[in-house]
Order: structure tokens, then sequence, then C-alpha cells
């Protein structure tokens, strides 16, 4: 099969490679149709990583089931199917109780598995296979990844009602945590340095969005609340970011509030100056959100997907750019430059 692998330089270089194969009877085998690519994609991109060279990445896809083990049941070859890409070992503690996303094993066991979508073929357990409705493209598939991921935070979060929620960074992560949100009721401001992703936020519901190269954002924020601040802030920038976004999401939380970090550290230890006595003091909560699993008894994937199908959240509008497989470092390129071209999710046809 054709797959796009790392090199040392952190772009990618288009091979033929083994095909994949159902390791037992309860795995299914897919052609992956569209993949995309997201923010924790990009901060991979052009890096030297020695565990990563020559390795199959992505980990957002929608394909067409070829094959089942013979003890699936659940979906049949001509299938049309979104992949979740979040695996553990499966005997943990946590797997045991489906907090799978929080497995000590989870990215050792997943990038040797479902978190491979760079490829014309994945295979994974057939509970990972979701089947698409008549009204769900491929495309529209992809996103639900970000949509789990934003999903999950929100579950964190204990939004209700009527809450005011600012949500920090509007690229996939940032503008999936705006749709949910709005369809919980809230009021949504969002914050951002790229105009032409504000404006999809605009298109796509927020009560207000503010450029903060271009105003001071603390000072508007506490405009739009009465001085009050967020009841929940949602911080979907991370990485190198982590210090000014983090800072201005706790600066922007009301007391008694709570600051949700959706956005992915950098490995290591990160040392991050923050106003903690007014932390302590107004006990605002520092809410931690890793990937996605299940919420009760449902898993917090195939809800997004139930979400999509209803027409509740939005997919399309959020997908700017479309590749080939073939051109990823070209899909790679737009999807960095953001500022100048617009892009907000970039999809790679296969």
């Amino acid at each position: 099969m054709k797959a796009a692998l790392k090199t040392e330089e952190g772009t990618f270089e288009i091979k033929e490679v083994d095909r994949v194969k159902i390791p037992s009877d309860d795995w299914v085998l897919a052609r992956v149709w569209v993949s995309g690519i997201c923010g924790t994609d990009l901060r991979h991109w052009k890096k030297h990583e020695p565990h990563l060279t020559c390795k199959i990445m992505g980990h957002e896809l929608g394909g067409e089931v070829v094959e089942v083990g013979a003890a699936v049941s659940s979906v049949k070859p001509g299938d049309r199917v979104v992949i979740e890409t979040l695996l553990g070992e499966g005997t943990c503690d946590w797997c045991r109780v489906q907090q799978y996303n929080l497995c000590p094993d989870l990215y050792k066991v997943r990038m040797e598995t479902v978190s491979r979508a760079f490829a014309e073929y994945i295979t994974g357990p057939a509970t990972k296979f979701h089947l698409l409705p008549e009204n769900v493209s491929y495309e529209e598939a992809t996103l639900l990844d970000t949509f789990a991921v934003c999903l999950h935070a929100q579950h964190r979060s204990g939004l209700q009602i009527n809450d005011t929620v600012v949500v920090i960074g509007a690229g996939p992560i940032g503008i999936g945590q705006l749709q949910l949100a709005k369809c919980s009721g809230a009021n949504v401001i969002v914050v951002d340095v790229v105009d032409s992703s504000l404006q999809i936020a605009n298109e796509l519901g927020a009560d207000a969005v503010i450029n903060s190269e271009k105003e001071d954002s603390l000072a508007r924020i506490m405009e739009l609340t009465q001085h009050k601040g967020a009841d929940i802030t949602f911080e979907c920038v991370g990485g190198e970011h982590m210090q000014q976004t983090l800072d201005l999401a706790t600066k922007t939380t009301r007391i008694g509030g709570k600051v949700v970090i959706v956005g992915g550290f950098e490995n290591g230890n990160v040392a991050l100056q923050l106003d903690w006595q007014r932390l302590q003091m107004g006990e605002i909560q520092l809410v931690f959100s890793a990937s996605y699993a299940f919420h009760g008894i449902y898993p917090e994937m195939k809800t997004c997907l139930d979400l999509l199908s209803k027409g509740k959240i939005n997919a399309r509008k959020m997908i700017t750019h479309r590749f080939p497989l073939a051109k990823i470092n070209e899909a790679f390129e737009t999807a960095q430059a953001k500022a100048e071209t617009g892009a907000l999710f970039v999809a790679l046809e296969h």
C-alpha cells in the first residue's frame, strides 16, 4: 500500500509499504478515503524526531470497510465508517472502565495500529469503527476526532446552559469547542490572531470575536462579561504559545470559574508564570483534558457523529482546503501558514 512516511527532517515521503493485515478475529481492515491535518500533526511538522522517522502518522480519517474478522458483526465490507484512533493496551485499570484515553501505553499502541491515517489502509478493533449515516461524507467524518476531543473537554468543564464561555484559539479545536458550547446554550467569545479563523467563528455562531493582536482582549472580555470574567475558559492553542494563552485564560476567568486546558503541552517540564495567588484566592479551577473516550455509556465520538448527522454541528464549513495524499507536504505548508492561506482544517484525499 502507499503511505506517507515521516522523514528525518520532519516532512513526508510517499512510499510503498507492506499492506496491514487483520491480526485477530475481532478486528477490521478499512480503505482510507480521506484523512485530515490537525494542530497536533502540525506540532510535529518539520521537527527532527528520531522515534517517528519512517513512521506512518495521522489520526483523523474516514474510510470503507474492506475485510472483517470472523467474530465481527457490527460492520461488513462496503460499509462507510469513521475510525476512532484511540486504542489502549486493553487490560489496564483505565482501559477496563473505558477511560482508555488515560492508558499509560496509549500512544505506543495507537501509533502501531489505528493512528496511521496517512496511508491507504488501516486496521483496528471493530469497536473503533462507527457506521456513517448517508448524510455524513468521508470529509466530514475526518473532523469527528476533533469534535470528540472538544466534547470530552466540555464534559470535563461541567458547562451549563447560559454559561459565559471564552475560547482561546480559533483552530479546529477552538471552532469545535465553540459549536458544542453553543449547542449547549452557552454564550461564547472567541479569541485568536487570525482574521479568517475568527470570520469562520462568527459564521458558526460566536457571540463575539476578538483579534488579540488588534485590541486588548482582556479588557474587551471584561467589558462583555460585566467585568466578572467567563464562567469557563477553554485554552485551545497550547504548544509554544502556552505561556501567553494560559496566562490570558486564567485572567479572563471569573472568581470561582474554570480554565479547561485542551491545547497540548510540549514534552518535559514546562515552566509557566501565572498569577497563582489569584487562582488560589479565587478558587479558579485548572482542569486538564486529554483526548476522548466514553461519557457514561456513550462513546464521545459516536455522540459527535449523532450531532453531526442531525445538523447540530457543522464540519463542512471548517474544511477550507483539500489536497491529494501525494501532495501532503504542500498540504502541511498550507495548514501551517494559516494567516496567509486562510486554512482552518486541511483534508487529504486518498
